[in-house]
């Protein structure tokens, strides 16, 4: 359904689940499990995986808070996207990766719900993807000391929203892990 028509493929995106990210977020260990998983899925079914790392000020290139966690390894052959932004589109060549590879659906995974989740979900979908956000597979730390709900709160919250995001000629939707599908 995507307006991308000459892309009829789909692609599991896992986004920033770095050490120096995920350490404090809500529910860490269930949610890395979950983009293990998905991961897993993925391969098995030869479905293209894309790795999206962020680095910035605090979080530098090559440190070990900028690494994947251990859980996840990610294989020579899967792209990976560097990102110095929220949108994992902006400055960033991901796009053409997904081009590349004939990609009009994404699976999105990963962290922070409440910054590069949703601007990333954002993005795809205004570019003309399908997106699908695996709704027990993000997470965002506490950031309620700063006014935001708790981060339970914010995780619910995107998935409601996501989930009745509407726009012509493409499709928003969240599932569960278990209820995850690469195909039409």
């Amino acid at each position: 359904m995507t307006t991308l028509s000459d892309r009829p493929n789909t692609a599991l995106l896992v986004i920033d689940v770095q050490n120096g990210i995920v350490a404090d977020t809500h529910q860490r260990d269930v949610v890395v499990a979950n983009v293990g998983t998905l991961v897993d899925r993925a391969r098995e079914e030869g479905v293209p995986i894309v790795w999206v790392q962020h680095s910035s000020e605090q979080l530098a290139k090559g440190s070990d808070a900028w690494q994947y966690v251990p859980e996840l390894v990610r294989r020579e052959a899967e792209p990976l996207v560097h990102k110095t932004f929220a949108d994992s589109f902006e400055d960033t060549d991901l796009e053409e990766v997904l081009a590349g590879a004939g990609i009009g659906r994404l699976v999105v995974t990963g962290a922070q719900t409440d910054e590069c989740i949703r601007s990333t979900i954002h993005g795809a979908f205004v570019r003309g993807y399908d997106v699908t956000l695996v709704g027990d597979a993000h997470t965002t730390e506490d950031q309620s000391a700063w006014g935001a709900p708790p981060p339970d709160k914010v995780i619910a919250h995107t998935n409601l929203y996501w989930r009745y995001h509407t726009a012509p000629g493409r499709t928003a939707a969240v599932v569960e892990t278990k209820d995850v599908t690469f195909g039409d």
